[in-house]
Protein backbone atom coordinates (compact mmCIF):
# COMPACT_ATOMS: atom_id res chain seq x y z
CA UNK A 1 0.00 0.00 0.00
CA UNK A 2 1.28 3.51 -1.17
CA UNK A 3 1.89 5.78 2.07
CA UNK A 4 3.47 8.52 0.47
CA UNK A 5 1.24 11.60 -1.04
CA UNK A 6 2.26 11.03 -4.67
CA UNK A 7 0.76 14.25 -6.60
CA UNK A 8 2.20 11.96 -9.81
CA UNK A 9 -1.07 10.44 -9.61
CA UNK A 10 -4.64 11.95 -10.26
CA UNK A 11 -6.67 12.50 -7.73
CA UNK A 12 -9.00 9.88 -7.99
CA UNK A 13 -5.93 7.79 -7.96
CA UNK A 14 -4.95 9.12 -4.78
CA UNK A 15 -8.25 8.72 -3.31
CA UNK A 16 -8.61 4.75 -4.01
CA UNK A 17 -5.41 4.67 -2.25
CA UNK A 18 -6.23 6.58 0.87
CA UNK A 19 -9.77 6.74 1.33
CA UNK A 20 -12.72 3.86 2.13
CA UNK A 21 -16.07 4.98 0.42
CA UNK A 22 -19.23 5.08 2.41
CA UNK A 23 -21.98 2.18 0.70
CA UNK A 24 -19.79 1.51 -1.41
CA UNK A 25 -17.53 -2.30 -2.55
CA UNK A 26 -14.75 -0.75 -3.37
CA UNK A 27 -13.29 -3.81 -4.83
CA UNK A 28 -15.47 -3.29 -7.87
CA UNK A 29 -16.50 0.29 -8.11
CA UNK A 30 -14.98 2.43 -10.77
CA UNK A 31 -12.54 4.83 -9.70
CA UNK A 32 -14.27 7.98 -8.03
CA UNK A 33 -15.00 11.26 -10.03
CA UNK A 34 -13.48 14.37 -8.45
CA UNK A 35 -14.89 17.08 -7.71
CA UNK A 36 -13.71 20.81 -7.07
CA UNK A 37 -16.39 22.91 -7.02
CA UNK A 38 -19.80 23.68 -6.53
CA UNK A 39 -22.39 26.46 -7.53
CA UNK A 40 -25.80 26.13 -7.66
CA UNK A 41 -27.54 22.84 -8.88
CA UNK A 42 -23.84 21.73 -9.97
CA UNK A 43 -20.85 20.07 -9.18
CA UNK A 44 -17.83 20.94 -10.93
CA UNK A 45 -15.38 18.34 -11.83
CA UNK A 46 -11.07 19.10 -11.63
CA UNK A 47 -11.35 18.52 -15.41
CA UNK A 48 -14.32 21.81 -15.43
CA UNK A 49 -16.73 19.03 -16.36
CA UNK A 50 -20.10 20.01 -14.57
CA UNK A 51 -22.71 17.48 -13.36
CA UNK A 52 -26.12 18.63 -12.59
CA UNK A 53 -27.10 17.19 -9.04
CA UNK A 54 -29.99 15.28 -9.22
CA UNK A 55 -30.56 14.16 -5.89
CA UNK A 56 -29.28 17.18 -3.34
CA UNK A 57 -26.06 15.55 -2.74
CA UNK A 58 -27.58 12.35 -0.86
CA UNK A 59 -30.46 15.08 -0.11
CA UNK A 60 -28.98 17.79 1.51
CA UNK A 61 -28.10 20.75 -0.46
CA UNK A 62 -31.95 22.21 -0.72
CA UNK A 63 -30.31 25.48 -1.92
CA UNK A 64 -27.88 24.42 -3.90
CA UNK A 65 -24.27 24.46 -3.73
CA UNK A 66 -21.94 27.34 -2.84
CA UNK A 67 -24.28 29.48 -1.57
CA UNK A 68 -22.73 33.21 -0.70
CA UNK A 69 -25.02 33.93 1.84
CA UNK A 70 -24.33 30.60 3.46
CA UNK A 71 -20.83 30.81 2.80
CA UNK A 72 -20.43 34.42 4.50
CA UNK A 73 -22.30 33.38 7.44
CA UNK A 74 -19.93 30.08 8.42
CA UNK A 75 -17.44 32.69 7.91
CA UNK A 76 -18.68 35.31 10.19
CA UNK A 77 -19.34 32.51 13.03
CA UNK A 78 -15.73 30.93 12.51
CA UNK A 79 -14.25 34.07 13.43
CA UNK A 80 -16.57 34.52 16.39
CA UNK A 81 -16.82 31.47 18.33
CA UNK A 82 -15.87 27.82 16.32
CA UNK A 83 -16.96 25.73 19.07
CA UNK A 84 -17.18 25.02 22.99
CA UNK A 85 -18.75 22.44 25.46
CA UNK A 86 -22.50 22.54 25.33
CA UNK A 87 -22.70 21.30 28.77
CA UNK A 88 -22.46 24.86 31.29
CA UNK A 89 -22.17 26.65 28.45
CA UNK A 90 -24.19 27.68 25.73
CA UNK A 91 -24.19 30.40 23.03
CA UNK A 92 -26.34 32.94 20.70
CA UNK A 93 -26.67 30.96 17.43
CA UNK A 94 -27.92 27.57 19.21
CA UNK A 95 -30.37 29.54 21.53
CA UNK A 96 -31.86 31.64 18.11
CA UNK A 97 -31.88 28.53 16.39
CA UNK A 98 -33.75 26.40 18.94
CA UNK A 99 -36.46 29.41 19.12
CA UNK A 100 -36.76 29.75 15.18
CA UNK A 101 -37.30 26.11 14.68
CA UNK A 102 -39.68 26.32 17.68
CA UNK A 103 -41.63 28.54 15.58
CA UNK A 104 -41.93 27.00 12.66
CA UNK A 105 -42.28 23.32 13.79
CA UNK A 106 -45.73 21.69 13.38
CA UNK A 107 -47.64 20.93 16.93
CA UNK A 108 -46.83 22.21 20.17
CA UNK A 109 -42.94 21.02 20.59
CA UNK A 110 -41.49 22.88 23.13
CA UNK A 111 -37.53 22.06 23.26
CA UNK A 112 -34.87 21.34 20.74
CA UNK A 113 -31.77 18.51 21.61
CA UNK A 114 -29.10 19.04 19.48
CA UNK A 115 -26.95 16.32 17.75
CA UNK A 116 -24.71 15.64 14.67
CA UNK A 117 -26.56 13.76 11.92
CA UNK A 118 -29.81 12.04 11.22
CA UNK A 119 -28.87 8.90 12.63
CA UNK A 120 -28.01 10.42 15.92
CA UNK A 121 -30.89 12.65 15.89
CA UNK A 122 -32.98 9.22 15.59
CA UNK A 123 -30.98 7.66 18.68
CA UNK A 124 -32.28 10.74 20.46
CA UNK A 125 -35.99 10.31 19.70
CA UNK A 126 -35.37 6.71 20.76
CA UNK A 127 -33.91 7.07 23.79
CA UNK A 128 -36.04 9.58 24.77
CA UNK A 129 -39.05 7.67 24.40
CA UNK A 130 -37.78 4.73 26.16
CA UNK A 131 -36.53 6.41 29.00
CA UNK A 132 -39.73 8.50 28.79
CA UNK A 133 -41.29 5.80 30.48
CA UNK A 134 -38.69 4.52 32.21
CA UNK A 135 -38.15 7.41 34.54
CA UNK A 136 -42.24 7.35 35.30
CA UNK A 137 -41.37 3.38 36.58
CA UNK A 138 -43.42 2.34 33.30
CA UNK A 139 -42.50 -1.03 31.42
CA UNK A 140 -42.83 -0.41 27.77
CA UNK A 141 -40.32 -2.46 25.86
CA UNK A 142 -41.53 -2.31 22.31
CA UNK A 143 -41.34 -0.15 19.33
CA UNK A 144 -43.44 -0.12 15.87
CA UNK A 145 -42.14 1.19 12.99
CA UNK A 146 -42.62 0.66 9.47
CA UNK A 147 -41.84 -2.84 7.67
CA UNK A 148 -39.60 -1.21 4.51
CA UNK A 149 -37.74 1.78 6.53
CA UNK A 150 -34.76 3.02 7.38
CA UNK A 151 -33.78 5.33 10.13
CA UNK A 152 -29.79 5.69 9.71
CA UNK A 153 -26.74 3.41 10.42
CA UNK A 154 -26.63 3.35 14.36
CA UNK A 155 -27.21 0.32 16.59
CA UNK A 156 -30.28 2.05 17.51
CA UNK A 157 -31.38 3.59 14.26
CA UNK A 158 -30.89 0.08 12.63
CA UNK A 159 -32.55 -1.54 15.08
CA UNK A 160 -35.91 0.10 13.90
CA UNK A 161 -34.84 0.07 9.96
CA UNK A 162 -35.90 -2.73 8.40
CA UNK A 163 -33.56 -5.50 8.13
CA UNK A 164 -32.00 -5.29 4.95
CA UNK A 165 -28.77 -5.72 3.37
CA UNK A 166 -27.76 -2.53 5.19
CA UNK A 167 -28.48 -4.56 8.89
CA UNK A 168 -27.61 -7.70 7.78
CA UNK A 169 -24.47 -8.87 9.29
CA UNK A 170 -25.31 -6.76 12.99
CA UNK A 171 -29.08 -8.21 13.46
CA UNK A 172 -27.73 -10.44 16.13
CA UNK A 173 -27.23 -7.50 18.47
CA UNK A 174 -30.36 -5.28 16.94
CA UNK A 175 -32.82 -4.73 19.89
CA UNK A 176 -36.62 -6.53 18.88
CA UNK A 177 -38.60 -4.02 16.67
CA UNK A 178 -42.94 -5.01 15.11
CA UNK A 179 -42.89 -4.25 12.01
CA UNK A 180 -46.18 -3.29 9.84
CA UNK A 181 -46.95 -2.59 6.08
CA UNK A 182 -47.10 0.75 5.33
CA UNK A 183 -50.59 1.80 5.18
CA UNK A 184 -51.60 1.38 1.16
CA UNK A 185 -53.48 -1.88 0.13
CA UNK A 186 -50.59 -3.74 -1.20
CA UNK A 187 -47.98 -2.84 1.97
CA UNK A 188 -45.79 -1.49 -1.49
CA UNK A 189 -46.60 2.02 -2.15
CA UNK A 190 -47.23 4.55 -4.87
CA UNK A 191 -49.41 6.72 -6.46
CA UNK A 192 -49.07 10.52 -7.35
CA UNK A 193 -49.46 12.82 -4.18
CA UNK A 194 -48.12 16.00 -5.16
CA UNK A 195 -50.74 17.42 -3.29
CA UNK A 196 -51.26 15.36 -0.62
CA UNK A 197 -53.89 17.55 1.02
CA UNK A 198 -56.32 17.16 -1.81
CA UNK A 199 -55.38 13.51 -2.04
CA UNK A 200 -56.62 10.13 -0.01
CA UNK A 201 -55.14 7.93 -1.72
CA UNK A 202 -55.80 4.71 -1.74
CA UNK A 203 -56.42 3.74 1.91
CA UNK A 204 -55.94 -0.26 3.18
CA UNK A 205 -59.01 -1.95 4.47
CA UNK A 206 -60.09 -2.07 8.17
CA UNK A 207 -58.69 -5.16 8.64
CA UNK A 208 -55.01 -3.52 8.54
CA UNK A 209 -56.05 -0.97 11.38
CA UNK A 210 -58.01 -3.61 13.32
CA UNK A 211 -54.54 -5.94 13.22
CA UNK A 212 -52.95 -2.89 14.68
CA UNK A 213 -55.19 -1.91 16.86
CA UNK A 214 -55.13 -5.74 18.24
CA UNK A 215 -51.32 -5.95 18.36
CA UNK A 216 -50.51 -2.85 20.33
CA UNK A 217 -53.35 -3.17 23.08
CA UNK A 218 -50.90 -5.14 25.07
CA UNK A 219 -49.66 -1.61 26.57
CA UNK A 220 -45.69 -3.16 26.01
CA UNK A 221 -45.31 -0.40 22.73
CA UNK A 222 -43.45 2.87 23.77
CA UNK A 223 -43.22 4.45 20.83
CA UNK A 224 -44.16 4.05 16.83
CA UNK A 225 -41.75 5.60 14.85
CA UNK A 226 -41.51 6.41 11.03
CA UNK A 227 -40.87 8.56 7.61
CA UNK A 228 -44.00 10.53 7.18
CA UNK A 229 -45.40 9.48 3.29
CA UNK A 230 -42.24 8.37 1.93
CA UNK A 231 -39.88 5.95 3.00
CA UNK A 232 -36.51 7.01 1.40
CA UNK A 233 -33.85 4.20 1.37
CA UNK A 234 -36.26 1.20 1.20
CA UNK A 235 -37.69 2.38 -2.28
CA UNK A 236 -39.02 5.58 -2.12
CA UNK A 237 -42.50 3.86 -1.36
CA UNK A 238 -45.36 6.76 -0.95
CA UNK A 239 -48.79 6.47 0.77
CA UNK A 240 -51.26 8.82 1.74
CA UNK A 241 -51.32 11.48 4.41
CA UNK A 242 -54.90 10.54 5.49
CA UNK A 243 -53.92 6.47 6.13
CA UNK A 244 -50.86 7.75 8.22
CA UNK A 245 -53.30 10.24 10.48
CA UNK A 246 -55.53 7.29 11.50
CA UNK A 247 -52.62 4.89 12.43
CA UNK A 248 -51.12 7.40 14.64
CA UNK A 249 -55.16 8.12 16.04
CA UNK A 250 -55.03 4.77 16.67
CA UNK A 251 -51.33 4.73 18.64
CA UNK A 252 -52.25 7.60 20.37
CA UNK A 253 -55.37 6.04 21.66
CA UNK A 254 -53.16 3.07 23.22
CA UNK A 255 -50.63 5.20 24.77
CA UNK A 256 -47.46 5.47 22.36
CA UNK A 257 -45.14 8.18 21.82
CA UNK A 258 -44.91 9.33 18.12
CA UNK A 259 -41.60 9.50 16.50
CA UNK A 260 -41.79 11.25 13.62
CA UNK A 261 -38.32 11.45 11.22
CA UNK A 262 -38.60 14.02 9.37
CA UNK A 263 -34.30 13.87 8.58
CA UNK A 264 -35.65 13.55 4.36
CA UNK A 265 -39.05 14.92 4.09
CA UNK A 266 -38.22 18.23 6.35
CA UNK A 267 -37.34 21.58 5.12
CA UNK A 268 -39.74 21.12 1.79
CA UNK A 269 -39.33 18.06 0.21
CA UNK A 270 -42.61 17.35 0.32
CA UNK A 271 -43.93 20.86 -0.90
CA UNK A 272 -44.66 21.82 2.85
CA UNK A 273 -42.35 22.96 4.67
CA UNK A 274 -42.79 19.61 6.97
CA UNK A 275 -44.51 16.14 6.23
CA UNK A 276 -46.45 16.50 9.09
CA UNK A 277 -47.93 19.64 8.05
CA UNK A 278 -50.20 17.56 5.86
CA UNK A 279 -51.53 16.02 8.95
CA UNK A 280 -53.99 16.93 11.84
CA UNK A 281 -52.36 14.69 14.30
CA UNK A 282 -49.01 15.49 15.31
CA UNK A 283 -45.84 13.83 16.88
CA UNK A 284 -44.50 13.87 20.17
CA UNK A 285 -41.08 13.57 18.74
CA UNK A 286 -39.77 15.03 16.13
CA UNK A 287 -35.84 14.58 14.19
CA UNK A 288 -34.32 16.27 11.97
CA UNK A 289 -31.17 16.96 9.75
CA UNK A 290 -29.58 16.87 6.17
CA UNK A 291 -31.71 20.21 4.64
CA UNK A 292 -31.54 21.36 8.16
CA UNK A 293 -27.95 23.32 7.54
CA UNK A 294 -29.01 23.80 3.76
CA UNK A 295 -26.43 20.81 3.14
CA UNK A 296 -23.08 22.89 4.18
CA UNK A 297 -22.70 20.66 7.60
CA UNK A 298 -23.23 18.07 9.88
CA UNK A 299 -26.11 18.84 12.44
CA UNK A 300 -28.94 17.12 13.88
CA UNK A 301 -31.65 18.26 16.14
CA UNK A 302 -34.29 16.45 17.95
CA UNK A 303 -37.38 18.31 19.45
CA UNK A 304 -39.92 16.95 21.90
CA UNK A 305 -43.38 18.06 23.51
CA UNK A 306 -43.40 19.55 26.84
CA UNK A 307 -44.60 16.02 28.65
CA UNK A 308 -41.52 14.51 27.41
CA UNK A 309 -39.34 16.89 28.55
CA UNK A 310 -40.84 16.74 32.08
CA UNK A 311 -40.46 13.23 32.39
CA UNK A 312 -36.43 14.32 33.16
CA UNK A 313 -37.28 17.02 35.42
CA UNK A 314 -36.39 15.16 38.75
CA UNK A 315 -34.19 15.68 41.93
CA UNK A 316 -33.35 11.99 40.89
CA UNK A 317 -29.70 12.64 39.25
CA UNK A 318 -30.50 8.99 37.29
CA UNK A 319 -33.32 10.62 35.58
CA UNK A 320 -30.95 12.86 33.48
CA UNK A 321 -30.79 11.94 29.71
CA UNK A 322 -27.17 11.09 29.75
CA UNK A 323 -26.65 11.73 26.23
CA UNK A 324 -24.35 13.98 24.58
CA UNK A 325 -21.53 14.70 21.77
CA UNK A 326 -18.28 16.46 21.81
CA UNK A 327 -19.35 18.69 18.89
CA UNK A 328 -23.01 19.49 20.58
CA UNK A 329 -24.49 22.55 18.80
CA UNK A 330 -21.63 23.50 17.33
CA UNK A 331 -21.46 27.19 16.70
CA UNK A 332 -20.74 26.92 12.83
CA UNK A 333 -23.19 24.27 11.84
CA UNK A 334 -25.81 26.58 13.80
CA UNK A 335 -25.16 29.71 11.57
CA UNK A 336 -25.13 27.54 8.60
CA UNK A 337 -29.08 26.46 9.78
CA UNK A 338 -29.99 30.23 10.67
CA UNK A 339 -28.40 31.23 7.45
CA UNK A 340 -30.07 28.34 5.60
CA UNK A 341 -33.81 28.91 7.56
CA UNK A 342 -33.54 32.51 6.06
CA UNK A 343 -33.35 31.73 2.81
CA UNK A 344 -35.89 28.56 3.34
CA UNK A 345 -38.35 31.33 4.37
CA UNK A 346 -37.97 33.56 1.74
CA UNK A 347 -41.15 33.53 -0.62
CA UNK A 348 -38.62 32.22 -3.36
CA UNK A 349 -38.22 29.38 -2.27
CA UNK A 350 -41.16 28.31 -1.73
CA UNK A 351 -42.53 29.48 -5.41
CA UNK A 352 -39.07 27.69 -6.51
CA UNK A 353 -40.67 24.45 -4.62
CA UNK A 354 -43.88 24.71 -6.32
CA UNK A 355 -41.88 25.02 -9.76
CA UNK A 356 -40.14 21.57 -9.30
CA UNK A 357 -43.33 20.09 -7.73
CA UNK A 358 -45.61 21.06 -11.45
CA UNK A 359 -42.57 20.07 -13.20
CA UNK A 360 -41.73 16.67 -11.96
CA UNK A 361 -45.80 15.76 -12.15
CA UNK A 362 -45.78 16.93 -15.97
CA UNK A 363 -42.56 14.56 -16.57
CA UNK A 364 -44.67 11.82 -14.67
CA UNK A 365 -47.68 12.03 -17.18
CA UNK A 366 -44.96 11.79 -19.77
CA UNK A 367 -43.64 8.11 -19.10
CA UNK A 368 -46.07 6.62 -16.39
CA UNK A 369 -47.28 4.88 -19.48
CA UNK A 370 -44.13 3.47 -20.73
CA UNK A 371 -43.56 -0.52 -20.82
CA UNK A 372 -40.19 0.09 -19.45
CA UNK A 373 -41.01 1.27 -16.05
CA UNK A 374 -43.62 0.64 -13.09
CA UNK A 375 -45.35 2.60 -10.38
CA UNK A 376 -44.12 6.50 -11.49
CA UNK A 377 -44.96 8.41 -8.02
CA UNK A 378 -44.46 11.65 -6.91
CA UNK A 379 -44.54 13.02 -3.36
CA UNK A 380 -43.69 17.28 -3.52
CA UNK A 381 -40.45 17.65 -4.65
CA UNK A 382 -39.60 13.62 -4.82
CA UNK A 383 -40.08 11.61 -7.98
CA UNK A 384 -39.70 8.33 -8.42
CA UNK A 385 -40.37 5.20 -10.31
CA UNK A 386 -39.08 1.56 -11.19
CA UNK A 387 -37.33 0.34 -13.94
CA UNK A 388 -38.68 -3.30 -14.60
CA UNK A 389 -36.21 -5.89 -14.57
CA UNK A 390 -36.45 -10.18 -14.28
CA UNK A 391 -34.44 -9.33 -10.85
CA UNK A 392 -36.51 -8.67 -7.58
CA UNK A 393 -37.38 -5.08 -6.99
CA UNK A 394 -34.14 -3.74 -3.89
CA UNK A 395 -31.02 -1.83 -3.45
CA UNK A 396 -28.88 -4.79 -4.40
CA UNK A 397 -30.77 -4.85 -7.92
CA UNK A 398 -27.73 -5.22 -9.98
CA UNK A 399 -29.26 -2.69 -12.68
CA UNK A 400 -27.82 -0.04 -10.03
CA UNK A 401 -24.11 0.24 -11.44
CA UNK A 402 -25.32 0.89 -15.12
CA UNK A 403 -28.33 3.15 -14.51
CA UNK A 404 -25.16 5.01 -11.83
CA UNK A 405 -23.08 4.84 -15.09
CA UNK A 406 -25.30 5.95 -17.55
CA UNK A 407 -25.88 9.39 -15.70
CA UNK A 408 -22.37 10.38 -14.82
CA UNK A 409 -21.78 9.96 -18.46
CA UNK A 410 -24.34 12.70 -19.39
CA UNK A 411 -23.15 14.64 -16.46
CA UNK A 412 -25.86 13.79 -13.67
CA UNK A 413 -25.36 12.87 -10.14
CA UNK A 414 -28.01 10.62 -9.62
CA UNK A 415 -27.71 7.16 -7.01
CA UNK A 416 -30.31 4.97 -7.84
CA UNK A 417 -31.81 2.30 -5.09
CA UNK A 418 -31.24 -0.66 -7.12
CA UNK A 419 -33.55 -0.63 -9.98
CA UNK A 420 -35.15 2.89 -8.26
CA UNK A 421 -34.25 5.88 -10.15
CA UNK A 422 -35.58 8.62 -8.12
CA UNK A 423 -34.88 12.60 -8.50
CA UNK A 424 -34.88 14.96 -5.15
CA UNK A 425 -33.28 17.99 -6.58
CA UNK A 426 -31.67 21.18 -4.99
CA UNK A 427 -34.82 23.50 -5.11
CA UNK A 428 -32.82 26.17 -7.52
CA UNK A 429 -32.46 23.91 -10.25
CA UNK A 430 -33.94 25.09 -13.50
CA UNK A 431 -36.38 24.10 -15.42
CA UNK A 432 -33.63 23.57 -18.21
CA UNK A 433 -31.58 21.13 -16.03
CA UNK A 434 -35.03 19.78 -14.81
CA UNK A 435 -35.33 19.04 -18.47
CA UNK A 436 -32.14 17.70 -19.07
CA UNK A 437 -32.49 15.00 -17.00
CA UNK A 438 -35.61 14.21 -17.95
CA UNK A 439 -34.54 13.69 -21.92
CA UNK A 440 -31.72 11.64 -20.44
CA UNK A 441 -34.17 9.45 -18.46
CA UNK A 442 -36.69 9.41 -21.61
CA UNK A 443 -33.66 8.42 -23.38
CA UNK A 444 -32.71 5.84 -21.42
CA UNK A 445 -36.70 4.66 -21.39
CA UNK A 446 -36.60 4.30 -25.22
CA UNK A 447 -33.14 2.16 -25.21
CA UNK A 448 -33.76 0.09 -22.05
CA UNK A 449 -34.99 -2.90 -23.32
CA UNK A 450 -31.91 -3.07 -25.90
CA UNK A 451 -29.13 -5.36 -24.78
CA UNK A 452 -26.67 -3.87 -27.10
CA UNK A 453 -27.21 -0.57 -25.41
CA UNK A 454 -26.22 -2.24 -21.98
CA UNK A 455 -23.30 -3.29 -23.24
CA UNK A 456 -22.12 -0.06 -24.92
CA UNK A 457 -23.00 1.80 -21.88
CA UNK A 458 -21.12 -0.56 -19.72
CA UNK A 459 -17.73 -0.36 -21.78
CA UNK A 460 -17.56 3.13 -22.25
CA UNK A 461 -16.86 4.61 -18.84
CA UNK A 462 -17.22 7.61 -17.75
Amino acid sequence: MRKNNDHSLTLAQRDHLAIWHPDTQMLTEPLPIPIVKGKGSLLIGEDGTEYIDGISSWWTNIHGHGHPYLAQKIFEQAQQLEHCIFAGLTHPPAVELAERLLQILPSAQSRIFFSDNGSTAVEVGLKMAIQYWFNQGIHKNKILAFRHGYHGDTFGSMSVSARSVFTMPFQQYLFEVDYIDIPVPDGIGGGVFNSPEKCRGDMPDNNYYEAIKEKISSGEYAAFIFEPLILGAGGMLMYPPAALERLIKICRENNLLIITDEVMTGFGRTGKRFAMEYLQVQPDIICLSKGLTGGTMALGVTSCVQKVYDAFLSEDKLKTFLHGHSFTANPIACSAALASLDLFMENTCMENIHRIVEQHAAFIKEIKDNPAIKNARQTGTIMAFEIITQQQDSYMNPLRYFLSEFFFRRHIVLRPLGNTIYLLPPYCTSNTELRTIYDAITFLLENVTRQSFYSEERHNKH
